[in-house]
């Protein structure tokens, strides 16, 4: 096998499998999901192709990796510290915990915890959906300590996605106001609005508001409220049947600005 060795990868979710040198460079990587051996040198193919004989399931397309988009330039040029896309779902908040984890009893369960409960279920929901073309991203900074909980991108378009803990709660909404329990009413609609508001500024595109109710008890809505659409957690899939919006290359090229913290630092 000419020292060659296969190190398998996963890379954005999608598992690839490497062909080193003894000294460790890589000189192909074989794309399970595409079934194609990108090689970097033509003059190893032979032995690249007996090195990954084991591995190789069915046909592939073997040839020199694909000249990469303008939006994979953008992102392999993104320092890594203003790349957005490794936010976890409330991000911020688990930063905020960490520094300050508050007193370790409590009369009344800390509202953050709730807050990154709510963020986490919807962010998990969101992230299923990357195989159908959609991407999300998280925690999103905006200057003055506000964020945008979740943006999701993809066919359908684009849409600013605000998270409500709500378990065992019934929520009534009357734009611009939201009431979940016996909590005091909050005029939560002008949040969610404001942030996609932000977001379609700063990426010149159309943004849609979403007031995202995390296992609500029962919700009611007298009328429905401007502009603004409300799921719950397990209905957020719905986002992902809407088609025709973006091309491919749209999706692409909006997510590599929006994952961009520069992005939004001029608002």
């Amino acid at each position: 096998m000419d020292g060659l060795r296969v190190v398998p990868t996963w890379r954005h979710g999608r598992e690839r499998l490497y062909v080193c040198l003894p000294d460790g460079r890589n000189i192909a990587w074989y794309d399970r999901e595409a079934s194609r051996v990108n090689l970097l040198g033509a003059d190893r193919e032979d032995d690249v192709m007996r090195a990954l004989g084991p591995f190789i399931t069915g046909p592939v397309t073997v040839g020199p990796p694909p000249v990469p988009t303008p939006a994979e330039l953008a992102r392999l040029t993104l320092h890594p510290d203003d790349d957005l896309a490794p936010n976890r779902p409330g991000e911020a908040l688990l930063v905020a915990l960490d520094r300050d984890p508050g007193p370790a009893r409590r009369l009344r369960p800390d509202p953050r915890r709730r807050a990154l409960e709510a963020e986490q279920a919807v962010g998990e929901a969101l992230d299923r959906l990357d195989g159908a073309g959609w991407h999300a991203l998280h925690s999103v900074p905006l200057p003055g300590g506000d964020r945008i909980h979740h943006l999701l991108i993809g066919p359908g378009g684009l849409f600013a996605l605000h998270s409500l803990h709500a378990r065992r709660h019934r929520v009534t909404i009357a734009d611009p106001v939201v009431t979940v329990g016996r909590r005091d009413p909050r005029p939560l609609l002008r949040v969610v609005r404001a942030a996609a508001d932000r977001a379609s500024y700063a990426l010149t595109a159309e943004v849609r508001p979403v007031l995202a109710l995390v296992d609500p008890a029962a919700v009611t809505v007298p009328a429905p409220p401007r502009e603004v659409r409300v799921l719950t957690d397990t209905q957020l899939d719905a986002l992902s049947h809407q088609g025709g919006v973006l091309k491919p290359a749209d999706v692409e090229a909006l997510h590599a600005t929006a994952r961009d913290r520069n992005t939004w630092g001029g608002l």
